[in-house]
């Protein structure tokens, strides 16, 4: 056997590699001298399962995705409520709810005990209330779905609200009040969310010790009654299930269950208009200013929504991003800097743009900040080959939303929960690959609307003092938590 004593493995075979590449026999066929002169292969076509979709007689809706490549089953559900829906002094409730449906057990099963029960099977169950949904989860080994599915159908059904575990979230929830100022992420988002959305619009409600001592057990329960209706409820499962025999067992658990009234929720109002201005929040143990320009943003049925996802990939999608290179790599002035046009499901999301830099460049921050909206509005508008490289960037990612039957299923509950297209994943896709260079630039002077812009900083007065004097008026946004009442 021929080999090479003296030296190991791994610098023989990079000696073999030198030898062939440098080998005046070897032709370079394909090689380039520059990256632009890089060719890809067309990307492959990505295959997104379609579930299986039930009705139950009682209106609950049910999708179905086998995956057989591990022994196990997940199930998620979608509950048409929402913080949103709560009474202003009593904010709080609906996550208190969330919280105490799963840590206070059901009717035959104390919190405790069901953490036992689920401790020795290996297994989970999680509830919780958002602003817009309320959601469940449950995961198990195949070969104990059809008990825990059977506790899982009690939570939903027969939660017990224990007294004790909702004193327990309640003093927890106050906790959380109490550190509510100790982060500044936390302060501008807060604050940001009031200023656009309005300080009375439930969408930017913030919980109080007195909104959350107004809260008792009966509230839970009228809560539960209220919204936890099959009608109301969009459930997914995916895992190693076979779908027939998995539908005779939710029938089982949850054929019975009565339909509910049909759903009548109001509309939550928000303001559609921003007063512009500029406002500051005093923080006095920073060593930073926290900066947030914007305004409200969009939804994702917006004709524009596709040339919005590609201005937002040029803007602040990658390293390689306006906002990364111009205010942070080439201007130094902040390690974090992000922003774009944000859009929500069926209310829009804010447009932000945010950054935190020294205290002595916090006029240089706001400065850039606006700077780079005017530039892709105006007078640096996306190039094509900025919107071309957006467009791959975010081609080629896509295949990772959807590389797991769970992470299809969860976007598709979402998409059914609002009302989407059940092909919505697929005309995503579609929608990137015909947006044009045309179409990004005109949404950036169509959404961005620098005249209607708030702006928040949060830092200690001195440090920022210099930077706000150049502005006719301030607002000081009071941000101290109230005590409560009693």
């Amino acid at each position: 056997m021929i080999g090479f004593p003296s030296i190991g493995k791994a610098t023989a075979c990079a000696m073999i590699a030198v030898a062939l590449v440098c080998s005046p026999n070897v032709q370079a066929r394909g090689q380039v001298e520059t990256v632009d002169q890089l060719r890809y292969p067309p990307l492959p076509e990505v295959r997104i399962p379609e579930p299986t979709r039930v009705v139950l007689d009682n209106g609950m809706v049910i999708l179905f995705l086998e995956d057989h490549e591990l022994p196990i089953v997940h199930l998620s559900a979608r509950i048409r409520t929402g913080s949103r829906l709560e009474p202003a002094d009593k904010a709080g409730l609906a996550g208190l709810t969330g919280d105490v449906m799963r840590s206070g057990g059901t009717t035959t099963l104390t919190g405790d005990q069901l953490d036992d029960y689920l401790e020795g099977k290996a297994a989970h169950i999680e509830t919780g209330i958002g602003i817009a949904s309320g959601s469940a989860m449950m995961s198990c080994l195949r070969e104990d779905f059809s008990e825990v599915l059977e506790v899982f159908g009690k939570v939903l059904q027969h939660p017990r609200f224990d007294p004790e575990k909702l004193t327990i979230a309640k003093h927890q929830a106050m906790a959380g009040i109490a550190r509510q100022n100790d982060n500044p992420q936390r302060i501008a988002d807060r604050e940001f969310t009031k200023l656009v959305y309005g300080p009375d619009s439930a969408y930017a409600r913030v919980a109080t010790y007195d909104t959350i001592n107004n809260i008792v057990r009966q509230d839970l329960v009228d809560w539960h009654a209220t919204y936890f209706h099959p009608q109301r409820i969009i459930l997914g499962l995916v895992g190693d299930f076979e779908t027939e025999q998995a539908l005779q067992l939710v029938r089982q658990v949850f054929g019975t269950w009565p339909r509910g009234p049909a759903p009548d929720d109001p509309e939550v109002p928000y303001q559609t208009a921003t007063s512009p201005g500029v406002y500051f929040a005093e923080k006095s143990d920073m060593t930073q200013a926290k900066i947030v320009i914007g305004h409200l943003g969009m939804i994702r049925k917006h004709p524009d929504y596709y040339a919005v996802v590609v201005l937002n990939q040029i803007l602040s999608g990658s390293f390689g991003s306006r906002l990364f290179s111009n205010v942070r790599s080439q201007k130094g002035l902040a390690y974090d800097v992000h922003g774009g046009i944000g859009f929500g499901w069926e209310v829009p999301e804010v447009a932000h743009f945010s950054m935190s830099t020294k205290l002595e460049t916090t006029q240089a921050g706001i400065d850039a900040l606006m700077n780079e909206v005017r530039k892709i509005m105006e007078t640096d508008p996306p190039a094509e080959e900025e919107v071309n490289r957006a467009k791959a960037s975010l081609l080629n990612s896509f295949v990772f939303s959807v590389d797991s039957p769970g992470k299809v299923l969860d976007q598709l509950l979402t998409h059914a929960y609002f009302g989407y297209p059940s092909d919505w994943l697929t005309i995503f896709r579609a929608g990137i690959e015909r947006t044009t260079v045309q179409q990004v630039r005109e949404a950036g002077r169509t959404h961005l609307h620098p005249e209607q812009f708030v702006t928040l900083v949060v830092g200690p007065r001195e440090g920022t003092a210099p930077a706000l004097a150049r502005y006719e008026t301030v607002t000081e946004l009071d941000i101290a938590i109230p005590d409560p009442s009693s």
